[in-house]
């Protein structure tokens, strides 16, 4: 083999070395959009927090133990339900419910939720609440008081605030917790959720030592590290339209809100003893207390909620700001004035992704 040739071939094996190399950086940090950001974070530096778990370190049937806690309240057969009135899903989603990660806006996410077969919630979705640092932020100190100060910047904390006060059961055992734990870093934000344009995906592909710090600032950039939570005072009587409004728009977003926020409790075998139907007698009576500042009132009830009581303790919370807009609430009254007159509801059905 002549000078020539070998030189010829160590320049080609350090090519194909550097190739090699830069492919799996690429493959490591960005083309793989199935790898969860927790994970990515922690791979350049990033600090831990508490309850990390590296996604190929979760247990599957812990996995399966922590979804049926979620949303049965069950464990396993074998186990004690965790509150005979609630289940985490009957306020919380467990799948994406913003197409931006970096706003809370109710107005998207009740076309977001509608298009993808989720409800309109009055509480965040525990999809990425492993990529949060801070629970029950802002106002729920009014409601709460103290109780939110552990809770504020522990997931584990939080947790159990919400199993025995919002839930109005008992703490998780430690079993149940760790199950938990692995079920909620399971649905973790994966890089597919983020919305990072060329340029960004070009940083992110091709950092080294000096710009990991850069790049996991840019990947936070993409996601709230915690809910927004404003609470907010119902509509001054003499502001609200009380279902004058009678745009097409607002029926249908009335509609979808009546439908996967409203009914979601408040059906039949809901969590509540107070059930809204589909007939005329159910819009007669919204219609009437809505002049009302009671707690039939749908202005009133959305904002104030109501408290859990000796002898019965399901309860409605309130919605925020973030969760519930005016406008919303409007468009729900909207609704209810469209059916209270007893137009058929057919016709705006069709047109039910047309927000």
């Amino acid at each position: 083999m002549t000078v020539k040739t070998k030189i010829v071939l160590l320049f080609l094996a350090g090519f194909m070395g550097y190739f090699v190399l830069t492919a799996f950086v690429i493959k490591q940090s960005n083309i793989d959009s199935k790898t969860k950001v927790s994970d990515v974070l922690v791979s350049l530096g990033d600090e831990k927090s508490l309850h990390f778990i590296p996604f190929k370190e979760l247990d599957s049937n812990k996995v399966k133990a922590g979804f049926n806690l979620v949303t049965t309240g069950f464990m396993n057969s074998k186990s004690k339900r965790q509150s005979k009135h609630f289940v985490c899903t009957d306020c919380h989603n467990i799948g994406r419910e913003d197409p931006d990660l970096t706003k809370s806006d109710p107005e998207t996410r009740l076309k977001y939720v509608s298009e993808n077969g989720l409800k309109f919630l009055p509480a965040t979705t525990l999809y990425g609440t492993v990529n949060k640092s801070h629970w029950y932020n802002e106002d729920y100190f009014k409601k709460y008081g103290d109780l939110v100060v552990p809770a504020r910047d522990t997931l584990e904390n939080a947790v159990q605030l919400c199993a025995v006060v919002c839930s109005q059961g008992r703490a998780l055992t430690e079993v149940e917790m760790e199950a938990m734990m692995h079920f909620l870093n399971s649905i973790g934000y994966s890089v597919e959720d983020l919305n990072v344009t060329k340029k960004e995906n070009s940083q992110i592909a091709n950092f080294n030592e000096n710009s990991k710090k850069e790049v996991i600032e840019l990947i936070k950039t993409k996601y709230l590290d915690y809910s927004p939570a404003t609470f907010m005072d119902p509509i001054e009587m003499e502001k609200r339209q009380q279902g004058k409004v009678d745009k097409t728009g607002n029926v249908l977003r009335g509609m979808k809100i009546f439908e996967l926020s409203c009914l979601t409790c408040h059906k039949e075998g809901g969590v509540t003893n107070y059930k809204l139907h589909t007939d005329i007698l159910t819009f007669n009576h919204l219609k009437y207390w809505a002049k009302t500042d009671k707690v039939f009132s749908v202005y009133d009830i959305t904002r104030k909620g109501t408290y859990s009581k000796n002898g019965y303790k399901p309860y409605m919370p309130n919605f925020t700001k973030e969760r519930l807009s005016d406008q919303q609430i409007e468009d729900l009254m909207s609704y209810i004035a469209y059916r209270f007159s007893e137009k058929d509801p057919k016709p705006i059905r069709k047109g039910v992704r047309k927000f």
